[in-house]
């Protein structure tokens, strides 16, 4: 099969187009004949291999699995040992293990039926930046109706879905992105945008009741100033920082600092489940969310999306064309 594949760390250019063989699915696990694969930035952390200490997980000298990708929408082609909620050609999305290529595994626990509303290519980009989205405001934040909401990054992959959800779950919601998006982060639903070109979130006298800081290139003080004397801070990952532990500090200060002051400042670490990909179908199926793609490139283009979600601030989540279903 071809496949999108890695064998040492670096950058894009590392990414070539190579036969593999086709993995064969254990016991709780399905092969999934890939139609689409998203691309977002965790692609990135795991292709660079930064920081170091991300390494003992994912291969010390080298990627242990060579072939990229974690989002993927597509149809089950067969089936391990005690599976019975899938059959081969169910259509389905979430976490694939290797999703740049023809097929890929993935846990049961870790995928759901796709939702009959949207494209695959539409689906692909969901799982996690969509599933992300849901656990920062309704698992960490706890996110009421009436609340007032900051969106960093509210353009990209997980800001264009946490905008949505805040808007379903009756929040008021402030997206800060650039100016070329504002349009874009209006027509999801935001009351009001920043260009964070332009102004700094600072700037404003307004004060938020959830922050969700998806961009995660902002110092925690000013973080902090932007909350309501109970609000609650939420960061997810964290560009920068040092080579081997990355933007770890941050979150150190984050976990401690929140044991003496009233807010609430949480880190998360997104993990795809069926639960939650449940939840998001019915959202997009009932018309509340609607998955944002801001590009589609064929397979042997994957360097070149990589490349876009790096350095083009995409609207929405970049999409890899893989199989003729999408």
């Amino acid at each position: 099969m071809k496949a999108i594949v890695q064998d040492v760390y670096g950058s894009a250019d590392t990414l070539h187009v190579r036969d593999v063989d086709r993995p064969s699915p254990a016991e709780g696990e399905v092969l999934v004949r890939v139609y689409a694969a998203g691309v977002g930035p965790d692609v990135r952390h795991v292709m660079t291999g930064l920081p170091l200490m991300v390494r003992p997980v994912f291969g010390l000298r080298g990627p242990r699995n060579p072939v990229r990708g974690w989002d993927g929408a597509g149809r089950v082609e067969a089936v391990g040992a005690k599976v019975t909620d899938f059959v081969p050609g169910d259509a389905v999305y979430g976490h694939l293990d290797g999703s740049f290529a023809e097929y890929a595994l993935a846990k049961t626990a870790r995928i759901a039926p796709k939702p009959e509303n949207v494209t695959f290519e539409q689906a692909a980009a969901v799982p996690v930046s969509g599933v992300t989205a849901l656990q920062a405001l309704h698992t960490k934040a706890g996110l009421r109706a009436g609340q007032k909401v900051l969106v960093i990054g509210a353009s990209g992959g997980v800001g264009s879905f946490a905008v949505q959800l805040a808007v379903a779950h009756g929040a008021e919601v402030v997206g800060v992105c650039g100016g070329a998006s504002a349009d874009f982060v209006r027509s999801l639903g935001a009351t009001a945008v920043l260009d964070h070109t332009r102004q700094e979130i600072t700037d404003s006298p307004h004060r938020y009741d959830v922050v969700l800081d998806a961009a995660g290139n902002r110092p925690l003080p000013r973080l902090r100033r932007v909350l309501t004397p109970n609000g609650t801070l939420v960061r997810i990952g964290g560009e920068g920082g040092s080579r081997w532990f990355g933007d770890t500090g941050t979150q150190l200060r984050m976990a401690l600092l929140t044991r003496f002051v009233r807010h609430d400042l949480l880190g998360l670490l997104a993990v795809v489940r069926r639960a939650d990909l449940l939840t998001l179908t019915s959202l997009i199926e009932s018309g509340a969310l609607t998955p944002a793609v801001d590009s589609v490139h064929p397979l042997a283009e994957a360097p070149a999306a990589v490349r876009h979600q790096e350095r083009g601030h995409p609207r929405g989540k970049v999409v890899l064309i893989v199989g003729p279903g999408a």
